[in-house]
């Protein structure tokens, strides 16, 4: 049961990752830290130390400050579409242990989890930006932090309802993403 736990909490802090790549490590750095609730194995416990955990709390905070600056988030999502995946491959690989898989393959999960996710901010960011000419940008970044900070915290205290979660939202960007899709290709009437 606790492999099952383990690769729920992994899967759960990958696909926060894609959201915001240094959210989870923080937040997963600080919880490994401070607490008995994960034990990361050599060398994903250097999140742990004092200065990765100030280094992820400057790149936090500049990567909020530009994501919600229209434009500028499309050069940020550009250049996080490396960081991200990574961010969530290193998160998964950090639980391998925990779950009894094989690194190289925790590490594929990782980063098809954050990926994903990503690949999903990405495509809807510049509907938001068009829709909105750039004023909802900031809002929309906003509630992804927000998202990101709290799936990453329900990944590590309570990681089904994070699966479940992503789960549903999965879902609905789906449903969104065909019902706008057919919205397109309706003749008009």
């Amino acid at each position: 049961m606790a492999s099952v736990t383990a690769f729920l909490t992994a899967f759960g802090l990958a696909s926060t990752a894609g959201l915001n790549a240094y959210i989870p490590l923080l937040v997963t750095g600080l919880v490994a830290r401070y607490t008995d609730l994960i034990t990361l194995p050599t060398p994903f416990d250097a999140l742990e130390n004092v200065w990765v955990l100030l280094t992820l709390s400057v790149l936090l905070l500049i990567e909020m400050t530009v994501d919600k600056i229209p434009a500028v988030d499309t050069l940020n999502d550009m250049i996080h579409t490396l960081v991200r995946p990574a961010a969530g491959a290193i998160l998964f690989a950090g639980q391998a242990g925990h779950i009894g898989i094989e690194p190289t393959f925790a590490i594929i999960l990782g980063l098809l989890a954050a990926g994903g996710v990503h690949a999903t901010k990405a495509a809807v960011r510049p509907a938001v930006t068009a829709t909105t000419g750039g004023l909802g940008n900031p809002v929309v970044s906003l509630i992804e932090d927000v998202l990101a900070l709290i799936g990453a915290l329900l990944a590590i205290l309570l990681p089904v309802v994070m699966v479940v979660l992503l789960v549903v939202a999965a879902i609905l960007v789906l449903r969104w993403w065909l019902g706008r899709r057919a919205r397109r290709e309706r003749p008009f009437a």
